[in-house]
Order: structure tokens, then C-alpha cells, then sequence
């Protein structure tokens, strides 16, 4: 008996240090130590020069007068960290990584390599200033958040439904392709927005960073079973919405209720019913929902109540269009291969979903 007994204590201290969690813990104390240090860092910063504002189309955090220096680190330095991330990728699906619940020798070269080039972005914060943003819109940095957003309501449809734990069918075909290749839109979506911007200390930039710091840790963590657990995966998305309310509130943007009430009606919609909640407890959240809607539109505005919808209709259309997209994208390799690509009876899809 005591030896049985030793046993089970052995087995339950030996969980309670499971690597993969002690790597995303790990992971999750380095993002904040740092968002402190750009905080600290970005002091310095305010003394630069800026255009004013020109509204929502404008990215104020640019250099007046770009160099040939200064875009040439920004964008360098982003090439370099994107095909880092993909290659990545690509070694550990070719070489059938199984799950597990410790690490992979690839997982500690990916956390070492997002904390590399974390400290280079600080570096060239500090010295050249300028991001992605000097050339691009700021529309496509945003752009490429909600496709990974939307992506994942795709890539999760087939454990956890769209809407109200109701599954849409899509064709296996499809499923597969957004399981397969997700790695890669995120790795993309996650490196391109966190190059887009510089290191400031602005409270909205601490909240991105801090938020491209956990995706980050997500991403280096694939193949081992906290990176599949569905209640680490929920707060992932849940954080967008408590970054743009922030953000929003912080600024005086008077749209925060569309953002604060837009990203929680998908919480309600379709993110909860993914985490195994008693009908009691999604009712009582479901309430509250209703409830806090009802007391902020009361003063704000009956009017005012579409800002509600906003968000959601724009998610769910563009999971059926990003659906869409992918089918015709599937109907056209079948073409160029004269028809050997797998068909949907034949693809053997049968998605690992399940949480650590």
C-alpha cells in the first residue's frame, strides 16, 4: 500500500512538472519581464519627431525621414525571423513530430529564436525606430489578426461547432488544409504585425506586444499537448478582445463597446461551447452577456445597439469566404495535378482536438 501510495505521489508530483506547461509558464513570465523592459526602453523613444495624426487610415509611430538603413533592418530583420519560423514548421512536419507533453529539441530552438529576435526588434527600435508600418498600411497589419482569428474558427468548427456548439459541414478536404497549414498563416500573421510596429511604450503598444509575446510562445510550442489545450487556446482569442477594448478606452475611442461586446458575443456564440461548460454555467454566462449589453446601451443608446453585431457578422462571413477560398484553392491543385489530389472520400481527416 505505501508503495502504491509513493507511486501515485511520484505520478502526481511528475504531472505537476510537465514540461510543455513549465515551458509555457516559462514563456508567459518572459513576455511580461519584457513588455516591462520596452516600457523602460521606450522612454527614450518619445523625443522622436512624428507627422500628426491623419486619422484611422494613419500609423503615427514613423519616421519623418526614412533612411535606406532604417528599412532595410525593419524589413531584413522581419525576412529573417518569418522564414526562421517557417522553416521551423516545415522540419517539424516533415519529420512526423508526435504530441507530448515534454519538449521536442525543436521546441526549445523556436522559444530561442522568438526571444533572438525579440531582443534584435528592441535593438533596431532603439537605434533605426521604423517597423513594417513606414511602408505598409495599417490596414493590413489588422488584417492579418483577424484572418488568424478567423482561421481558427474554421481550423475549431469540427470540435467545437460555429454556432452554439452546432457544427457547419465543410468538407473534410477543407478541414485538413486548415489543420495542416494553419502553422504557417499564423507564424505569418504573428511575425508580420509584431515587425509592423516599433518598440514605443505606449500602453497600446505593451498590450500588443505583450499579445504577440504569447503567440509567440503558442507557436514554439506545436507538437506538444499544452499547445492543444483548449483553455490556453480560448484565452488566446478572449485576449483580442480585451486588447481592443484597452487599446480603445485608452485612446478615448468611443467604439469600445464594439469591441468589448463584438469579440464576447463570439466567446458566447462559439468559443465556450469548445471548453466543456455545464448548460448551467454558458446560460449564466449567456446572462451576463445579455445583461451588461442591456445597462451599457441603456445610456448609450438603443440606436447604438448594431455596434453589438458588427464584429461577429464580419468573423462568420469571412469563415465561410476563408472556406470558400480554400475549396477553390483544393478545386484548382486537383486541375493542375489532373485530378490526383485526394478527394474528399478518400482523405482520411480525423482531427486531434483534444486538450491537455
Amino acid at each position: 500500500m505505501k508503495a502504491e501510495a509513493n507511486s501515485k505521489t511520484s505520478t502526481n508530483g511528475s504531472a505537476m512538472l510537465r514540461k510543455d506547461t513549465l515551458a509555457l509558464w516559462g514563456g508567459i513570465f518572459f513576455s511580461l519581464i519584457f513588455t516591462g523592459i520596452i516600457w523602460w526602453t521606450g522612454q527614450r523613444l518619445t523625443a522622436i519627431p512624428h507627422y500628426p495624426d491623419f486619422g484611422p487610415s494613419w500609423y503615427f509611430w514613423r519616421l519623418i525621414e526614412p533612411t535606406f538603413w532604417t528599412r532595410a533592418t525593419a524589413w531584413g530583420l522581419y525576412a529573417l525571423h518569418q522564414i526562421s519560423f517557417w522553416g521551423l514548421i516545415y522540419y517539424a512536419q516533415r519529420h512526423s513530430l508526435k504530441y507530448s507533453t515534454g519538449l521536442h529539441k525543436l521546441n526549445i530552438i523556436a522559444l530561442g529564436m522568438n526571444a533572438f529576435f525579440i531582443f534584435l526588434h528592441l535593438i533596431q527600435s532603439q537605434i533605426w525606430y521604423d517597423g513594417l508600418a513606414q511602408d505598409v498600411s495599417i490596414w493590413s497589419s489588422q488584417a492579418s489578426v483577424v484572418i488568424l482569428l478567423v482561421w481558427v474558427l474554421l481550423m475549431e468548427n469540427s470540435r467545437r461547432g460555429l454556432f452554439f456548439g452546432k457544427k457547419v459541414k465543410f468538407s473534410n478536404l477543407i478541414n485538413r488544409f486548415a489543420r495542416t497549414y494553419h502553422g504557417y498563416l499564423f507564424a505569418w500573421a504573428i511575425v508580420y504585425t509584431f515587425w509592423y510596429h516599433p518598440m514605443e511604450g505606449t500602453s497600446g503598444h505593451l498590450i500588443g506586444f505583450f499579445y504577440m509575446f504569447l503567440l509567440m510562445v503558442q507557436g514554439s510550442l506545436i507538437f506538444t499537448r499544452v499547445h492543444l489545450n483548449r483553455w490556453w487556446n480560448v484565452t488566446l482569442e478572449v485576449l483580442v478582445m480585451v486588447h481592443g477594448t484597452l487599446v480603445a478606452l485608452m485612446t478615448g475611442n468611443e467604439l469600445w463597446p464594439m469591441f468589448a461586446f463584438g469579440f464576447a458575443g463570439i466567446f458566447v456564440i462559439t468559443q465556450m461551447h469548445g471548453l466543456g461548460l455545464a448548460l448551467w454555467s454558458r446560460v449564466l454566462i449567456l446572462l451576463g452577456f445579455v445583461s451588461s449589453a442591456i445597462l451599457i446601451y441603456y445610456d448609450r443608446g438603443w440606436a447604438q445597439l448594431n455596434e453589438i453585431i458588427r464584429i461577429p457578422l464580419i468573423e462568420y462571413l469571412a469563415v465561410f469566404l476563408l472556406a470558400g477560398i480554400i475549396a477553390g484553392g483544393l478545386w484548382i491543385a486537383r486541375r493542375i495535378r489532373g485530378n490526383k489530389a485526394p478527394t474528399e472520400r478518400e482523405s482520411t481527416y480525423s482531427p486531434n482536438t483534444s486538450g491537455s
